[in-house]
């Protein structure tokens, strides 16, 4: 009998996680990088499917991160020595997400408690990965504030709370900017159902940005042949010297 009860309870278990659920759309899954590329808008907008009624004990919050392709960042700070600027400490934090953004419906602290920030690393600061500081370096927190800071300057990290729309507790929206300096590769999206701050579901997808035409030939021929790359620029930079010169010398004779 004991069993039987134990059974059922965990048959029970996954029906509850899975009340509420997302149902995901994309304005566009790809974004070309051409050389006139110079900024784009993803509308991301869903639905909440629910094989029940909609709970009341506390309103439904959305929570999306749109995270760019991660890698390495060394950060270096200077100080002024004798009336000259120079680098006096560096480190590297070892995982950064070269665009970041996150949209919500309402405030972050109060749509997300610090424990499931903790754990899905949904929060900017939470999404950079900085360890191993050399003992050296004092207020090594500063070096990781100094990416969000520069990065949120570029509009490369970017915190919109309240700019989730959500109708009825079951259609919600948002529009994020992408500035023009992205970098390729699959930017993770993911969307967060929260209820009193817990996650209650959660759903990932990725949009795909990719260098196009012209843009993309000449990334793939600095990768992967970089001396004619090299001579190539170079050709270019005599010629376009040489036609500045010769232009200003028939205007100056004109």
């Amino acid at each position: 009998m004991v069993y039987r009860i134990l059974s059922l309870l965990l048959l029970l278990v996954p029906l509850q996680l899975s009340a509420e659920e997302v149902v995901l759309g994309l304005s566009d899954d790809r974004v070309d990088i051409t050389t006139s590329f110079d900024g784009s808008e993803i509308l991301i907008f869903g639905a909440v499917k629910r094989e029940q009624p909609i709970p009341t004990e506390a309103p439904l919050e959305v929570v999306i991160t749109v995270a760019g392709p991660s890698e390495p960042v060394i950060v270096r700070r200077k100080e002024n020595r004798f009336g000259i600027w120079v680098n006096t400490d560096a480190i590297e934090v070892d995982s950064a997400p070269s665009y970041y953004a996150v949209a919500t419906t309402g405030p972050l602290d109060t749509v997300l408690s610090s424990t499931e920030d903790l754990r899905h690393k949904i929060s900017i600061d939470r999404a950079i990965r900085s360890v191993g500081a050399p003992a050296t370096v004092e207020d090594a927190a500063e070096f990781t504030e100094a990416v969000i800071r520069i990065r949120s300057n570029e509009d490369l990290y970017q915190m919109l709370e309240g700019q989730v729309a959500l109708d009825q507790q079951t259609l919600f929206r948002t529009a994020l900017k992408l500035p023009a300096n992205l970098t390729e590769g699959d930017y993770a999206t993911r969307i967060f159902l929260t209820r009193s701050g817990k996650i209650i579901s959660q759903y990932e997808t990725s949009i795909d940005v990719r260098k196009v035409g012209l843009e993309r030939w000449l990334y793939s021929l600095s990768r992967e042949k970089p001396m004619w790359y090299g001579l190539m620029s170079l050709a270019i930079a005599i010629a376009a010297g040489w036609g500045a010169s010769a232009a200003f010398t028939v205007l100056r004779n004109s």
